[in-house]
Order: C-alpha cells, then sequence, then structure tokens
C-alpha cells in the first residue's frame, strides 16, 4: 500500500487503517478491473493496475485485522 493510500484509509481520529473502507477499496478496484476485461476492447493494462490495487487493499486488510 502506498504512503497516499494509508493515510486515505486511516481513521482521523486514531490513524490506524480502517477495516471497512479497505473492503471496500478492494471491491471497487475488482468491479473495476473486472469492468474493463468485459469491454469488447479489453483494456488489460488497466485491469492489471485495479487488480494491484485490490491486492493491496486486501494486504492492508489482512494486516489490520491481525494487529
Amino acid at each position: 500500500m502506498t504512503s497516499t493510500t494509508a493515510i486515505r484509509t486511516a481513521s482521523p481520529t486514531t490513524g490506524t487503517p480502517d477495516p471497512i473502507q479497505l473492503h471496500a477499496q478492494a471491491h471497487n478496484a475488482m468491479a473495476m478491473a473486472l469492468h474493463y476485461l468485459s469491454q469488447p476492447q479489453a483494456n488489460i493494462a488497466a485491469a492489471r493496475r485495479k487488480a494491484v490495487q485490490a491486492l493491496s487493499a486486501l494486504r492492508g486488510l489482512d494486516l489490520s485485522l491481525e494487529g
């Protein structure tokens, strides 16, 4: 997760990652990746970027639930 993403997903009062926000980010990124792939001219590069974003959010979610 990039530092910018970490800042956006941090709770405003504690600075800890918000699991609900991370889950929503993963869901939205994967939905966009599927959207890019379902187009007649599939945008593989954009789908790959969104899949990486989804995996990053899931990794952050896993780390937030461990700690």
